[in-house]
């Protein structure tokens, strides 16, 4: 059966979903093709799942620091993993079942539920279906990569979207990836009662980041009692009884690390590689990510790519201003372009880490002359009525231009309060605008303008 529509969406996750609600609004039909889960990485795997746990871990671990704020709990805290993966299925069941019932109940919008794939540049096949359509959106996301590491194969690793699955707490879980997924997952699970050891092959945690940046967050995650071990060149797995022991060539500690979970957070992959885009001619890069230009088209006419597999972002917000893009420039004769967006995401860890603009080495690379302005979260009044000091706050300013360049806020609610320095990087103006502000007391934000008024020389 062939059946022709306006547009077609391959994937209901973040970008899909809104740019149908927009397209069928100005009297559009729309084919929106789900092969799995209603929403994506970020309802199912990714953001939605993992707060939960990470209120569930910081619940646990406020409890245990009851005493620090004079309030007495009888007992030790203990911690019901079947109950948090239950309330974790409760709060992406209402996102996920909400979401489909939007889709399912959209005028103009047809779903499908099945695995598409190309027949050409502009037709799709979806089992027995026959897809045509004058546009195709492809938003199909991407997955957890599992490298071919020596003796992978004969032992079970988890990934983000397994672990997820865990009613119980590990007894020791090896994170084999010392970045941003595989570090909330350490803490999370070290703050429900295991053992968690974090192996990195660079040399240091999530080396994205400025030096001093990783150093704190290490120094935080130790501080839980969590082991970590950089310096990992050559990472194997083996199976040693009913536990895993996993091999580590570290210029210094033990040659193997024996647990009984070994998670694997080493990268993502898009999932473009049965979609038959060949058939269609659509070019991706090396890695299988989509190719596309500033507007998300691809080379083939009226094919674009959105979200996580056309490798310009890899969050929740970038995908969704990708649709905005999208939208923007075929429906509302506004012209924008993926590189106007200006980099921010978080680290969900306990303090967070909010992330907006260049970092000082990013900034140093490109040849600015920079101030900085630093703050220890000891230094800042919220934090210390909280009793959350860990961390410290960064921003960076052109010294010529008086550009803001970017922030690092490491610290209780610096994934909120790194927003203000967002605003001003899209805004462009001064930072004395910014340090003229006055924010109320008591905040983490106040301290932004305090940043801006002791800025270190130029360097």
């Amino acid at each position: 059966m062939s059946r022709s529509f306006d547009a077609a969406i391959i994937g209901a996750g973040q970008a899909g979903p809104s740019l149908a609600g927009r397209l069928t609004a100005v009297g559009m039909t729309v084919a929106l093709i789900e092969r799995k889960l209603f929403g994506g990485t970020c309802v199912n795997t990714g953001c939605t799942p993992t707060k939960t746990l990470v209120a569930s871990a910081y619940a646990a671990h406020l409890a245990r620091c009851a005493h620090d704020y004079g309030v007495g709990i009888t007992g030790p805290v203990t911690v019901d993993m079947k109950a948090v993966k239950a309330r974790k299925e409760r709060v992406l069941l209402q996102s996920r079942n909400g979401l489909e019932a939007w889709l399912k109940g959209m005028e103009r919008c047809t779903v499908f539920e099945g695995h598409a794939h190309f027949l050409g540049p502009r037709e799709l096949g979806v089992g027995e279906e026959r897809i045509t359509a004058e546009r195709v959106f492809i938003n199909v996301g991407g997955r957890a990569l599992v490298p071919d590491m020596p003796g992978v194969g004969s032992v079970p690793v988890l990934t983000n979207s397994s672990l997820l699955e865990l009613d119980i707490v590990p007894r020791h879980l090896v994170v084999v990836g010392g970045s941003y997924v595989g570090l909330e997952f350490a803490q999370i699970f070290r703050r429900f009662g295991a053992q968690v050891s974090v192996v990195e092959k660079g040399s240091r945690l999530i080396a994205r980041e400025d030096e001093d940046v990783s150093s704190a967050v290490r120094e935080i995650l130790e501080g839980e009692g969590i082991a970590v071990r950089t310096d990992a060149t050559c990472i194997s797995f083996k199976p040693q009884g009913a536990d895993i022991a996993v091999g580590v060539d570290c210029s210094s500690g033990a040659p193997e690390i024996v647990g009984s979970h070994v998670l694997l957070a080493v990268g993502r992959r898009p999932n473009t590689d049965d979609l038959g885009l060949d058939k269609a001619g659509i070019e991706t890069d090396e890695r299988g990510f989509i190719r596309v230009d500033d507007t998300l088209a691809t080379n083939v006419p009226g094919v674009f790519a959105i979200g996580e597999c056309n490798g310009k972002g890899a969050f929740t917000h970038t995908s969704y201003n990708d649709f905005e893009i999208v939208a923007a420039n075929l429906l509302d004769h506004e012209p924008r372009r993926v590189s106007d967006r200006v980099t921010a995401y978080a680290l969900y860890t306990d303090p967070p880490l909010g992330r907006a603009g260049l970092s000082e080495s990013e900034a140093r690379r490109k040849g600015h002359k920079i101030r900085v302005g630093m703050r220890p979260m000891t230094r800042v009044g919220r934090a210390v009525e909280k009793g959350e000091t860990k961390g410290f706050m960064k921003i960076i300013v052109d010294a010529e231009s008086e550009a803001i360049l970017g922030a690092s806020i490491l610290g209780v609610g610096g994934d909120e309060a790194v927003h203000c320095v967002l605003d001003m990087i899209y805004a462009k103006a001064p930072y004395r605008t910014l340090q003229h502000a006055v924010h109320i007391h008591p905040t983490v934000s106040e301290l932004i303008p305090t940043l801006l008024s002791e800025l270190g020389p130029a360097s």
